[in-house]
Order: structure tokens, then C-alpha cells, then sequence
């Protein structure tokens, strides 16, 4: 980030493990002061443990009417520069086994929460002429069988980029997504899968990216780093972070 950049404060959702620790870990080192939000308090604070700089609230994206109180918490000063929108719920539900409350859920995580904490860090973001940074995924384009409400809302969160970066960009203020493919994270825990089918998934995977390996959180975050520097010409773009993985 800029030379003044311990002034800046950084809004980061999901920071609880995984790609949302390291995004957390990679803005702090840069010189910002970091809030990381989540469900569960204990992963909260190992991710506090591993940088000064990086606050922690409990916080559900999801909850009506937290919005406020979260930017709030992250802009004591009452500045924001970078808002993350990470916090992110897949589940395999095959067309035929799909379970409304499920959908909604995953629908309210992943779409309808960042909207609306967007909404409310606006003001901020406007006037520090900030960075949004979305975290899509690789199936927000790419098409593949028993999660099709996951990556429909992957990509409402793509479209949603590119629309509030063309209403920003008077203001100064941009906004990105990236789109990571198969990363090393308790992602596939959460999505319900049993250690056997998450080894052959694993496998399956490391079998099909053209590069040969899946990611890691490091690989997302230091691209995340990249879109909220305050000089970084780039608004409106989703970057594929997915060794090739959209290609196949």
C-alpha cells in the first residue's frame, strides 16, 4: 500500500481461516489497520494472533441489520479504505435435492450480505476513494453438475462488481473481484463432503488445473493486496486466481 498506508483501515469478512486469514494477514503487513469479521470466535482470534494490526468482531454477513454496526466497528476514525467481501457458504445440492432454507441461506451469505454491507460502507469508501474487492469463484463462470445455487450466486457477486464499479467510478472509488478456483481451505468441509469424497475431489482437482497444484490462500490474498492499493489503475475486472483451472 501507499507510504501512508497505517492510516488505512481494511474491512475484511470471513477472516475466521482460509483465503479470509490470509487476506487479512497480507492488508495488515502492508500497513493497514485490519477488522476481521466471522461466526466463530476462536478462529478469530488465531487469526488476530498472527498480526497486531488485525482487530476481530463476531459478526454474521447474513444478519439483518449488522451492516452498520460492523463498518462502524471497522472505521472507528471514521475512515475505510478497503472493504473485502469474503464471508462465502457452498453446499452440494444436487437440481432435484435442493433444500429451500439451504438456498436462501447460501443466497443471504453470499449475495444479499455484501450488498448490504457495501450499502453501509459507502459513505466511507466514497470519500477515502476506496477499494471494494469481492470474492467470487472459479464457478461463477464455469459451469459444473450439483452446485448451481452456489454459482448462481458467484455470479449475481460478479455482475454486482462490474455494475457498482460504472456507479463508482465518478467518485474515485473502485471496485474488483477475484475468482479463485480449488484452494486448500476448509471449504470443502463446509460444503458437507466426507473425508473420502474430499480426497477424491482433492485429487480429481491437482489432476485437472493445468498448472498441476491447487492454490493456496496465499496465491488469493496477494492478488486481493494488489486490487485495494490506492493507485491500482483496475475497477470492474474479475481476475481468475485458479492455475488455469477456468480453461478446462
Amino acid at each position: 500500500m501507499a507510504p501512508d498506508s497505517s492510516a488505512r483501515t481494511a474491512l475484511v469478512t470471513g477472516g475466521g481461516s482460509g483465503i479470509g486469514r490470509a487476506i487479512a494477514v497480507a492488508l495488515a503487513e502492508r500497513g493497514a489497520d485490519v477488522l476481521v469479521t466471522g461466526r466463530r470466535p476462536d478462529a478469530l482470534a488465531a487469526t488476530a494472533a498472527l498480526h497486531p494490526r488485525i482487530r476481530i468482531r463476531v459478526a454474521d454477513v447474513a444478519e439483518p441489520g449488522s451492516a452498520d454496526a460492523v463498518v462502524a466497528a471497522a472505521a472507528p476514525s471514521g475512515r475505510l479504505d478497503v472493504l473485502v467481501n469474503n464471508a462465502g457458504m457452498i453446499r452440494v445440492m444436487p437440481l432435484g435435492q435442493i433444500d429451500a432454507a439451504e438456498a436462501e441461506r447460501m443466497w443471504a451469505v453470499n449475495v444479499l450480505g455484501p450488498t448490504m454491507l457495501t450499502q453501509a460502507a459507502l459513505p466511507l469508501l466514497v470519500t477515502s476513494r476506496g477499494a471494494v474487492v469481492n470474492v467470487s469463484s472459479v464457478f461463477g463462470a464455469k459451469p459444473a453438475p450439483q452446485i448451481s445455487v452456489y454459482g448462481a450466486t458467484k455470479a449475481a457477486i460478479e455482475q454486482l462488481t462490474r455494475s457498482w464499479a460504472l456507479e463508482l467510478a465518478p467518485h474515485g472509488a473502485r471496485v474488483n473481484a477475484v475468482a479463485p478456483g480449488p484452494v486448500a481451505s476448509e471449504v470443502l468441509q463446509s460444503a458437507g463432503l466426507t473425508p473420502e469424497q474430499i480426497a477424491a475431489t482433492e485429487a480429481e482437482e491437482r489432476a485437472r488445473i493445468p498448472l498441476g497444484r491447487r492454490g493456496s490462500p496465499k496465491d488469493v490474498a496477494d492478488w486481493v493486496a494488489a486490487l485495494a492499493e490506492p493507485d491500482a489503475w483496475i475497477t470492474g475486472q474479475v481476475i481468475g486466481v485458479d492455475g488455469g483451472d477456468a480453461l478446462t
